[in-house]
């Protein structure tokens, strides 16, 4: 037996499912989720100042997501840094985020916060018995282990929702335009995708998309720090995708990399910061899917790249 993420299969049992259709289904599952997603009642700021979001992958995107929102009044850091500098949560408020349950750098942290939150979907995980309160998470999917989404878009907005009163409106609307636009996207198999504040996030979300249903060379990064760094590993037919609303600033640099032959997404985003955000996180959804069915995919390439999956789990278990 394996296990992985929250499920725990048969290792032949990936032999009989499809997981990009998978992962195509639990896109879509997504829009009527949003008309029934139970927000949490933000948490005050006098305790925000005193709060850490944490996770791993996808999870700590949602956790950043947090700190984003919260024009940074929480703090979103990676377990095993807090793991290692226990004086960070002794005296704090952490809520850890894992869909799981099962992690185990988060479970050891958990043990020394002075109050610690599990967001999870296993109200019988580890994590969550050695939490002092549980927030659980619901969302339906189609109970294939695939690439997350749905389980990611409900964590994410739980932990926007407990520094930030949160109202979605158009979900639908933004999902049909995000399908669109992405379809009808080019890319090469190096791509960069740049965010700003709150949609760094999800530049990193894209990324992961690509590392687990493609296998694919993906680089994420701040919009300002890609001139600096990134930038000088890219070449000509190389893909950038911006997730940022046009502006002067990022209108130029769209026209000065494609002066030099580099391929550039820049989708028009909607207006407002949480259409926004549903926008990225469903484009770059579609993007990884769209691409896999290009390329005639069956399954994601961490369920067929079993040895690097194994180490995987090796180190997260």
């Amino acid at each position: 037996m394996i296990r992985i993420g929250f499920l725990i299969y048969a290792e032949n049992s990936f032999n009989f499912v499809n997981t990009i259709d998978a992962f195509e289904k639990d896109i879509h599952l997504q829009v009527d989720f949003l008309k029934s997603f139970k927000k949490q009642k933000p948490i005050s700021k006098s305790l925000q100042k005193n709060t850490i979001f944490t996770g791993s992958g996808d999870s700590l995107i949602s956790s950043m997501l947090a700190e984003s929102f919260s024009e940074g009044m929480v703090h979103a850091m990676d377990p095993l840094d807090l793991y290692k500098n226990k004086h960070l949560v002794k005296s704090k408020r952490v809520y850890f985020v894992s869909i799981s349950g099962n992690t185990i750098t988060n479970i050891k942290v958990a043990k020394l916060t002075k109050k610690s939150i599990a967001i999870t979907s296993k109200s019988d995980s580890r994590l969550a018995k050695a939490s002092d309160d549980v927030i659980l998470l619901d969302a339906p999917t189609n109970h294939v282990f695939t690439a997350g989404s749905i389980t990611f878009l409900e964590s994410a907005l739980t932990c926007i929702s407990l520094v930030k009163p949160l109202s979605i409106s158009k979900s639908e609307e933004v999902f049909k335009k995000a399908k669109f636009d992405a379809k009808k996207s080019n890319l090469s198999k190096k791509v960069y995708v740049l965010g700003n504040l709150l949609t760094f996030p999800i530049a990193m979300f894209c990324a992961a998309k690509f590392y687990e249903v493609l296998g694919y060379d993906v680089h994420y990064s701040r919009i300002e720090q890609f001139s600096h760094m990134e930038l000088f590993s890219a070449k000509r037919s190389d893909t950038v995708i911006i997730f940022e609303e046009k502006n002067t600033h990022n209108r130029q640099l769209a026209k000065n990399l494609a002066r030099v032959g580099i391929n550039v997404i820049h989708p028009n985003l909607p207006s407002g910061k949480i259409p926004q955000l549903l926008y990225c996180i469903f484009f770059s959804e579609f993007l990884a899917l769209y691409e896999a069915k290009k390329k005639h995919k069956k399954d994601c390439h961490f369920v067929t790249a079993k040895k690097i999956r194994n180490v995987s789990n090796q180190m997260i278990y």
